[in-house]
């Protein structure tokens, strides 16, 4: 039979489940396009930018079992797009990516949009693919879902020149996609035993889990309770386990966490990390007091030893592990002599101390974040989801937003790229319609992608995109005036959210003091039930550093030379003085 590699291409991404597709149709993917309109299957969506296309995409794999996708041109579409890769790449989050390319047929040279995406792209993705014949074209698709979806996941990138797309070509069948069973090697008993001993011989051992870990909730909390031991999360894997849990402690465990985790850990004499890579931005700059003896779970054994050395290194997926390790404890008869209630009724009465902290007297003026999160929580649905970007307003979500339900919280986090949260939410939305999505972005982040509430206006996807507005590239503005006592390009020009709201025509509510925080929350649910964005302008008030913000800069301050500290206290303690 005879198609066109457009509908090859089309046909493949039915196969394996695809739902909606994102980027901006050019000479090099028109084809595509066209195919894509004649599909009872997939949605195209036409963003503002590939790079929040990317980050839509993003958004669909985070949150659903389906991959998210993008389809774009080649060369200035895939640059654009880079940014929702290299963050799909560093978060372990599974991408496809579509893209057109110049004809490979005519001989000719210096095409529109010619260059070598493969090279350019080396580095941030798990494979390239370039498709030069109609009857590769399922077949690569098919592998490409695979590779994105297999081990550790991550972004494949297929490129599809425009003859192929556009020309028919001969194809013995149109093969149905069949997932291959998942790849997971038996984990050895002997490893098992290892950390089991390890596990039953501390005084007081601690759980860390991370993104990787996100859907074996179940199996971490019937450990946690097995062992009485305290769980803390990575920034990424937030939700990896329910801040209901009485063991629940937070994010992190070191100087740079909150009151709950800094207690729960203070003698861990034995940490099982599962699916969480140690990065900067998960142990607070390196500053968490990893024990000597680690047990380490990872489905990608290049993780062990990076920063930390592990005692026991186990590769594995994490529910599998978990579950083992369960399973040699029930074996064994062990019993944990710690005493369950009273452990969690201290760690609860930590959390509940802290929290209030953040509520101790309504603000005339501003907006409180401790009455801000207490209210959202109140007034959201359990299964609700929330979407960060990064910045200050990510770390104030981390410490006073509890999270209930896996993959209900999602941020960039080592890529750590600004601008992800207002595309991110519009692609979680599209796939979770019924259930809530808010997404939190500080201003400066929200100048960079919140056009992309024109592509939420369009197709009546109802989300929440609470501003929150203080003038200032807000973390970065923080750590320069602390030691430097100026702000250099960190604080931004005025602009009025109201007139992007109107132009884009999203609905709109001003947040300007504790007192308006139950009702504008309560107002822009009704509008965003009836399927209409809302954009929320929030009169933060960033006046109280986080305990990571805090934690952070003391942590790098004491990793500096003698030397070196002294010359920049002394600094900022004369520009202090002088002004």
């Amino acid at each position: 039979m005879k198609k066109t590699g457009a509908f090859l291409a089309v046909y493949a991404l039915e196969q394996i489940g695809v739902t909606h597709t994102f980027g901006i149709p050019g000479v090099h993917n028109t084809e595509l396009y066209d195919a894509l309109s004649m599909s009872e299957k997939i949605e195209p969506i036409l963003v503002t930018h590939e790079g929040a296309g990317a980050f839509m995409a993003e958004g669909i794999s985070r949150t659903s079992e389906t991959i998210g996708t993008l389809v774009i041109v080649p060369a200035a579409g895939m640059t654009h797009a880079m940014s929702g890769i290299g963050e799909a790449y560093l978060d372990g989050i599974p991408l496809l990516v579509i893209s057109g390319g110049t004809r490979r047929d005519s001989g000719r040279h210096y095409q529109l949009h010619q260059l070598d995406q493969g090279r350019v792209l080396d580095g941030i993705i798990k494979q390239y693919y370039l498709v030069e014949r109609h009857e590769e074209i399922i077949p690569t698709i098919y592998a490409a879902y695979d590779t994105a979806t297999d081990g550790e996941p991550g972004p494949v990138f297929v490129e599809i020149p425009v003859e192929v797309q556009m020309f028919q070509g001969e194809v013995s069948e149109l093969p149905v996609y069949r997932k291959k069973p998942r790849a997971t090697a038996e984990i050895p008993a002997d490893e098992i035993r290892l950390a089991v001993d390890l596990l039953i011989h501390a005084d007081h051992p601690g759980i860390y889990v991370g993104w990787g870990a996100v859907d074996a909730a179940a199996e971490t909390a019937k450990l946690a309770e097995m062992l009485v031991a305290p769980v803390a999360t990575t920034m990424q894997g937030l939700s990896a386990f329910p801040a209901n849990h009485g063991l629940h402690v937070g994010v992190g465990f070191g100087a740079a966490s909150v009151p709950a985790a800094q207690a729960a850990f203070a003698d861990c004499d034995c940490l099982l990390a599962v699916g969480a890579r140690f990065g900067e931005l998960a142990t607070g700059s390196y500053s968490m007091p990893v024990p000597e003896t680690l047990i380490h779970v990872d489905i990608n054994p290049q993780v062990f030893h990076k920063n930390y050395p592990a005692t026991v290194a186990i590769a594995g997926d994490a529910g599998q592990a978990l579950a083992a390790i369960c399973q040699e404890l029930a074996a064994r008869a062990w019993r944990c002599p710690r005493d369950l209630p009273a452990f969690t009724a201290t760690i609860q009465a930590n959390k509940e101390k802290y929290t209030r902290s953040w509520r101790k007297r309504k603000n005339g003026k501003q907006v409180s974040p401790g009455f801000f999160f207490e209210e959202l929580r109140r007034q959201l649905a359990q299964d609700a989801i929330v979407v960060v970007d990064d910045g200050k307003h990510t770390f104030l979500a981390a410490e006073l937003f509890p999270v209930y339900r896996p993959r209900h919280f999602i941020s960039p986090t080592d890529f750590n790229c600004m601008g992800y949260c207002v595309p991110a939410s519009i692609g979680a939305k599209l796939t979770h319609p019924q259930q809530q999505v808010a997404a939190i972005v500080g201003d400066g982040a929200f100048l960079m992608t919140g056009m992309e509430l024109l592509t939420a206006v369009t197709h009546k996807i109802g989300v929440m995109v609470f501003v929150f507005h203080d003038g200032e590239l807000g973390q970065i503005s923080q750590f320069q005036q602390i030691p430097l006592n100026r702000k250099t390009c960190t604080v931004l020009g005025q602009f009025h959210p109201e007139g992007i709201a109107q132009a884009v025509g999203s609905r709109f509510l001003a947040m300007r003091s504790d007192a308006d925080i139950a009702p504008v929350i309560r107002q822009a649910q009704e509008w965003s039930a009836q399927g209409q964005p809302v954009l929320i302008d929030v009169n933060i008030d960033y006046s109280r550093r986080t305990n990571l913000t805090k934690g952070v800069v003391k942590e790098n301050l004491n990793r500096f030379p003698g030397r070196e500290k002294v010359r920049f206290i002394s600094r900022a303690l004369k520009r202090r003085i002088t002004g």
